[in-house]
């Protein structure tokens, strides 16, 4: 019986141990996130500069006004990435690994970042992933060119799915 207790005991503590290994997929996903956030923010400079060349210079490249939305909503996407990235990270880290005392001292980033079980995770993660879609959506939707009605039609309805996922994602909270 004490050996078994002591085999147990050493095989329950490696086990208990072995989730630090999740310490991995918490550090590239905080990586990954500020990877995407400089990326993002690097194009949107790219816009800015593109900008300041048009007011001052007065140039004008073709299709200026849809680069410069397409580059805008391309960099919000990148963005919403990269918050799911880091909300990703939090979430595995106070799941696996420990609570973030800085967080729980924090008022904006406890209720943000709270995350007491795999399902609030999967919630948080889902919502942002849905709001990506969304922004991705916008993206190709600006340049497209839309002749017959049924493609109207095909618009309107594709709008009408999302305001519904908006609306049934947002209901869910209350």
């Amino acid at each position: 019986m004490g050996n078994r207790n002591f085999l147990e005991s050493i095989f329950e503590g490696s086990l208990w141990k072995s989730r630090l290994i999740v310490i991995l997929a918490v550090i590239f996903g905080m990586l990954g996130g500020i990877a995407l956030f400089v990326v993002a923010s690097f194009d949107v400079w790219n816009i800015v500069v593109e900008v300041y060349k048009f007011v001052f210079h007065h140039y004008h490249p073709e299709h200026f006004h849809a680069k410069i939305i397409g580059g805008i909503i391309g960099a919000v996407d990148l963005y919403l990435i990269a918050v799911v990235m880091l909300i990703f990270a939090f979430g595995l880290y106070e799941l696996f690994i420990s609570k973030i005392d800085d967080a729980e001292s924090s008022e904006a980033g406890s209720k943000i970042l709270a995350i007491h079980s795999l399902d609030e995770l999967k919630d948080k993660l889902g919502k942002v992933v849905v709001m990506v879609l969304i922004v991705s959506f916008f993206k190709k939707v600006i340049n497209m060119n839309f002749s017959t009605p049924l493609e109207m039609l095909y618009l309107a309805g594709s709008i009408l799915a999302l305001a519904l996922a908006l609306y049934y994602m947002h209901k869910g909270e209350h």
